[in-house]
């Protein structure tokens, strides 16, 4: 496979141990890539969610993706978020070239870039944990219905649907925080005049120039391996967000469709407490 070289790459919000991560697709794009950087920019483990019953091999196999270009010379930021932060405890420890810590602040061609999850701006994960937890977990049972409504559709010949995508669309408050969200790590990151800030947290991939009294910057949002398979890539001085396509192939060393269907309509039997 022809991989490419580039400078900077940064994924965020991959959600290893749940069903909703698309693991298979982010380990296709790692294979693809041979970056002088790497920046996972937090929730790549959901250590919230973690469950022995649930850890397929193709998980595994991004973990061991990841340290295959660590081995291979690539320097790697681990930037914890709030459904790993249990590792922020461990900031500042290097293990080869992988690097655990809560902010990075980076030279791009003369330019500064300040990258950071973001949660630290959400008022619920600060306030509220409790709801925020109970927030993943539906988020989560939504993912699940999703999947098993896609596998019906694809079965009838219907295209595929995000239920989660249209619930954030026509819900004024989810477009009100999206929004917030943004503007805030903007007027953060002019005041300290960096030029690019680059987050994750709110699953919205995103490149867009924010200006304001105080002057302008580059927002970043690497988006998510849940529903946007996004990645960001710095090359040469410019700035791209990556779409992935999902894999529709099937996996014979997962034993795939119809067993894990099968399983996923046994999880939501479960979660209604409709299992006999």
């Amino acid at each position: 496979m022809k991989k490419r070289k580039i400078k900077l790459a940064v994924i965020s919000d991959v959600h290893l141990g749940t069903y909703g991560c698309h693991a298979k697709e982010l380990k296709h794009y790692l294979e693809t890539i041979t970056p002088e950087t790497l920046i996972l920019n937090g929730d790549i483990i959901d250590i919230w969610q973690f469950s022995k019953n649930y850890w397929p091999k193709s998980h595994m196999k991004v973990i061991r993706q990841i340290l295959k270009l660590s081995e291979n010379g690539t320097k790697i930021y681990y930037i914890p978020g709030n459904h790993d932060e249990m590792l922020r405890k461990f900031e500042g420890l290097e293990l080869g070239n992988i690097t655990v810590c809560n902010k990075v602040i980076m030279d791009l061609n003369g330019k500064k870039a300040w990258f950071f999850h973001g949660d630290v701006f959400d008022v619920c994960m600060q306030h509220s944990k409790w709801l925020a937890r109970l927030g993943a977990k539906g988020y989560d049972l939504l993912i699940l219905i999703n999947r098993f409504v896609n596998f019906v559709l694809n079965k009838i010949g219907r295209r595929k649907i995000s239920l989660s995508k249209r619930i954030k669309n026509s819900v004024k408050s989810a477009v009100k925080f999206i929004n917030n969200f943004e503007i805030t790590c903007a007027n953060i990151a002019i005041e300290n005049k960096y030029d690019y800030v680059v987050c994750g947290h709110i699953h919205q991939p995103e490149i867009r120039e924010i200006e304001t009294k105080e002057g302008n910057v580059t927002y970043l949002n690497s988006g998510d391996w849940i529903e946007n398979l996004t990645a960001l890539e710095y090359n040469k001085g410019k700035w791209e967000l990556i779409k992935i396509n999902e894999i529709s192939e099937v996996d014979e060393e997962e034993n795939h469709t119809d067993k894990n269907t099968k399983q996923l309509y046994n999880e939501l039997l479960k979660e209604f407490n409709l299992a006999s």
